[in-house]
């Protein structure tokens, strides 16, 4: 069946039932008469042909890092939110932390029936500068800030920076920072250079003890093992996310720790595990599902620029949200 037989069952014109389809404006009368149509004959869009025919694409691709992430799941909630309420639909790739698939799911997406992408951003390579470069397809990253693309991404610096001040507020003196590779500049050095810059502040002149974890509450495990013994004296623990502090503080509990009595415990992300841990973990909130509605709202304005073939040298477009310190049990 076509848009053409609807409207002749309808009584209407095909460009009626076109706007219908589309949200357009049309009277009630003849929306009701669509309505009932579509629902009598079970009629659907062919997706190929409505691109065919109109040239716009309503799909819009999403590259992930994981699917098995508290942020990710919320980040991509916010896109698809974002997203149903324009009639698009959400094409999900996920890497599984493997670089070279960022490149291959932004080349396949070339070719496919995307009229965008959002890619949560990693690690900025050369190889996937290039890409982004070349896409012909408007892309925006989310969660991190890099240089000459549209991004969304959080305050990482100062979040924790924060969570340390506040440690320190508390007369922690032998603080250690759990975190991970550098090479990911949002949770690794941003939020690293976060808890140096409040270390240095308050004036402690001894290097602040830091381990390299992998996100996950094994790698929290780990390196609460190999500082501990380094540092019998902890009385604190910041950690570049909630999954690394909760290994933390498990490992501190199974060792005879008692958290917060003897040592602070702090993550970021706000995941649901730490607002059920004993006890609740304090943690930086961040907008994950903002941040996809953000990326949202970005892309949607360059797909309709390139429709509308509106060209403009207006400067990239960069966002960075806030973020909430939520204190709980933990400090």
């Amino acid at each position: 069946m076509t848009i053409k037989e609807v409207a002749t069952l309808a009584g209407v014109s095909p460009a009626s039932v076109s706007r219908y389809m589309n949200g357009g404006s049309i009277s009630e009368e003849k929306r009701e008469r669509i309505r009932a149509v579509i629902e009598r004959t079970g009629y659907r869009p062919n997706p190929a042909a409505q691109t065919m025919r109109t040239g716009r694409c309503d799909e819009v691709g999403v590259i992930v890092p994981k699917i098995d992430s508290d942020s990710v799941s919320a980040i991509v909630a916010g896109i698809s939110e974002g997203l149903k309420d324009k009639n698009y639909m959400v094409v999900l790739g996920s890497t599984a932390g493997v670089r070279e698939e960022e490149i291959r799911y932004l080349s396949a997406m070339q070719s496919s029936n995307v009229a965008g992408i959002i890619l949560m951003g990693t690690v900025m390579t050369p190889f996937l500068k290039d890409a982004i470069t070349a896409s012909e397809k408007p892309v925006v990253v989310t969660g991190q800030n890099f240089e000459g693309v549209p991004s969304v991404f959080h305050d990482d610096f100062n979040a924790v920076k924060e969570l340390m001040n506040r440690m320190i507020a508390r007369g922690r003196k032998e603080i250690v920072y759990i975190g991970v590779l550098e090479e990911d500049l949002a949770a690794g050095a941003a939020r690293h250079n976060g808890a140096l810059a409040a270390w240095k502040e308050a004036g402690f002149l001894q290097p602040l003890p830091c381990e390299i974890a992998t996100f996950d509450t094994d790698g929290g495990v780990r390196c609460m093992e190999k500082l501990l013994k380094t540092h019998p004296g902890l009385d604190g623990v910041v950690c570049a996310t909630d999954r690394i502090a909760l290994g933390a503080m498990q490992y501190l509990q199974s060792a005879g720790r008692k958290v917060p009595e003897d040592v602070s415990v702090a993550g970021v992300g706000d995941s649901w595990a730490g607002r059920l841990s004993a006890p609740p973990l304090t943690t930086a909130h961040l907008y994950f599902r903002q941040c996809g509605a953000a990326a949202v709202d970005m892309l949607l304005q360059k797909i309709n620029a390139a429709e509308d073939q509106v060209y403009t040298t207006s400067p990239i477009q960069q966002i960075m949200l806030e973020y909430t310190i939520v204190e709980r049990g933990s400090i």
